[in-house]
């Protein structure tokens, strides 16, 4: 079934339509949110709420970008606001913590995980390169994680992101600086 014969029956409602839609694109999502969240159970979350998202929502989309590209958007926004979440839990219970409300403090530790792009023996370092990653800025962080792990060119994740390919292109500058400042402690004590 090409994309606009998907998208056709996608909007007529047909479950197999949708299921198809879901095997093609799955882990496209699902490894898009990984990369951001870096957390399985929450890209997990995730990716099913895209697929619902996307269900609800399939008459509005209008054919402008690619479905996959639409997916991506989806599940950027979704990913971005899961973590702008996750930062307000952490500083509602930091602030329930000075007032002494004890067993409120809300831990919200990420688990370690495992990302499909990443081989066995480079696993130790893929760990410090995703938490150093997780420490830049969320929309250096979303470019990054998009170029680096999804592999896409900087137009179609100008195209996600709603932003100038100019725009990307600064963005993953100074993604690159920050992380090589953020590493370059750890590789200067690690591998001499």
């Amino acid at each position: 079934m090409t994309e606009t014969e998907l998208i056709q029956q996608l909007q007529i409602g047909s479950n197999k339509a949708f299921r198809e839609m879901v095997d093609v694109y799955g882990t496209l999502v699902y490894n898009t949110a990984l990369g951001i969240l870096q957390n399985e159970e929450d890209a997990e979350d995730i990716a099913q709420e895209v697929f619902i998202t996307v269900f609800q929502s399939i008459q509005k989309f209008k054919g402008d970008s690619k479905l996959s590209t639409w997916l991506y958007r989806i599940s950027v926004s979704k990913c971005l606001d899961n973590l702008r979440s996750k930062k307000r839990k952490k500083r509602f219970a930091f602030i329930q913590s000075i007032f002494g409300k004890e067993g409120t403090n809300l831990r919200i530790d990420k688990p370690d995980f495992c990302h499909p792009g990443v081989l066995l023996e480079n696993k130790e370092r893929a760990t410090v390169l995703f938490k150093a990653i997780e420490k830049l800025p969320l929309n250096q962080r979303t470019a990054y994680t998009l170029q680096k792990l999804e592999d896409l060119s900087y137009a179609e994740i100008a195209e996600i992101m709603q932003l100038s390919t100019a725009a990307v292109e600064s963005l993953l500058f100074r993604a690159k600086q920050n992380l090589q400042k953020i590493l370059e402690h750890y590789y200067n004590e690690n591998e001499k």
